[in-house]
């Protein structure tokens, strides 16, 4: 028996084998992908543009630049980033190859196919050389992974010299009596709108859960500087519901 099989994680609020993990995330966005973006908005209310427009203004794209989208899923920040950034390029990477399928349906994925690549691929072992992209993003994806810390290093590999690190995930809000209401929130509704939008109670429930497991800002902070990250910083968004992380290569 490998080490990767008798280690075990968290699935939601479940502890699996370190070697399920991936295939059991897999299954909750082939599941989801079609009605992935319609629950995005339900499920925030429509702030979650709020929150990656932050991302964008915070990153500042420049021309010229080459993204690396993991966990790109249908390609949010990366028409964000090329519409910015008025010309570069965006290799979109998701586990889920359903994901990039729903992404390459979007207008915004024919008006930019030339400054885009779809690759399925997992982050804890990018197909990619080193020093090869200038922009590294994940956005709502890095607690799906397996083991995060591996994901920020591999993206301290692939990037340039001067590249920069930026992730946008849910997180902690600090304070208590909000954060209760949040959850009653997350666990009596998102799950019933997943039900009801995607046909899926199930894997909202789990997404919900995987909220809650994944490190508080601070923690975070300190896997980013871990893997080599300097002047590694994060900002909240709507209180600590979500928060952006940044960090660079230097």
């Amino acid at each position: 028996m490998t080490d990767s099989q008798q280690n075990t994680t968290h699935f939601g609020f479940t502890d699996v084998p370190e070697s399920e993990k991936a295939g059991k995330v897999q299954g909750v966005f082939t599941s989801v992908a079609s009605k992935y973006d319609v629950m995005n908005d339900a499920m925030s209310l429509g702030i979650h543009r709020v929150w990656k427009d932050a991302m964008m203004d915070w990153l500042a794209p420049r021309p010229g630049q080459r993204l690396l989208d993991v966990a790109g899923g249908t390609g949010d920040i990366s028409f964000r980033f090329l519409q910015r950034a008025g010309h570069g390029h965006s290799t979109v990477l998701d586990l889920t190859e359903s994901m990039l399928v729903e992404g390459r349906k979007r207008a915004e994925a024919d008006s930019m196919a030339d400054q885009l690549d779809w690759v399925v691929g997992d982050a804890m072992k990018l197909p990619f050389a080193d020093n090869t992209f200038d922009v590294y993003t994940i956005s709502f994806g890095i607690r799906n992974v397996t083991r995060p810390q591996e994901a920020l290093n591999e993206a301290f590999r692939v990037l340039k010299p001067g590249g920069r690190l930026m992730v946008l995930e849910f997180s902690h809000i600090p304070n208590d009596m909000m954060q209760k209401v949040y959850d009653l929130y997350s666990f009596n509704v998102i799950p019933k709108l997943g039900q009801a939008i995607a046909n899926d109670a199930d894997s909202y429930q789990y997404l919900v859960e995987s909220i809650r497991k994944f490190p508080d800002q601070e923690t975070f902070l300190s896997m980013l500087r871990a893997a080599g990250f300097e002047n590694a910083k994060y900002r909240n968004l709507t209180m600590g519901i979500a928060c952006l992380h940044s960090g660079w290569k230097i």
